[in-house]
């Protein structure tokens, strides 16, 4: 009938049952934390999010690749999209237009767009290519849209990885 056989382990079990308290309480107080940042969220914030994952899935997928544009294995790697997503926002998680990019091409070359073309050309063929370079209807991702897209990227990744 007893729990403890004498005081200190009464004393040990008594700490040990705050703990768990302890840490159901920070649990519950990290989850209404988490809940009211995702109400105080912009859907510019839930595209943000998107395309972390986005270009995450991208780098993971052309690990031990070399740079599309100059062929470099060196320097921090970007996904780099060979329409920009300023320019071409309709086509920011088009997979076929985004492969690893080296820093210096991506960001002070500004995509060093002409090798990026000529070898992207190799790797989709010319159908492809004259599609990315078309006309789109522009698209406009609500926040559910936005969710599914970043659980989907990280689900391929996560897939890819293991």
């Amino acid at each position: 009938m007893q729990k403890v056989c004498d005081y200190s382990c009464a004393l040990e079990l008594n700490l040990i049952k705050q703990q768990k308290e302890a840490k159901k309480l920070q649990n519950e107080s990290k989850k209404l934390l988490r809940e009211a940042k995702n109400k105080l969220k912009t859907r510019g914030d839930y595209a943000k999010d998107a395309q972390i994952a986005f270009n995450a899935y991208i780098r993971a997928r052309d690990n031990g690749k070399p740079c599309i544009s100059c062929g470099s294995y060196t320097g921090k790697q970007n996904a780099g999209h060979y329409r920009s997503v300023g320019s071409c926002p309709e086509l920011r998680y088009e997979e076929s237009q985004v492969y690893l990019q080296c820093e210096k091409c991506n960001s002070y070359l500004s995509g060093n767009l002409i090798n990026y073309r000529i070898n992207l050309l190799k790797l989709v063929g010319k159908d492809k290519l004259e599609w990315i370079e078309g006309k789109h209807e522009p698209k406009k991702y609500t926040i559910s849209d936005l969710i599914e897209i970043k659980k989907l990227y990280m689900q391929k990744k996560k897939d890819l990885t293991s």
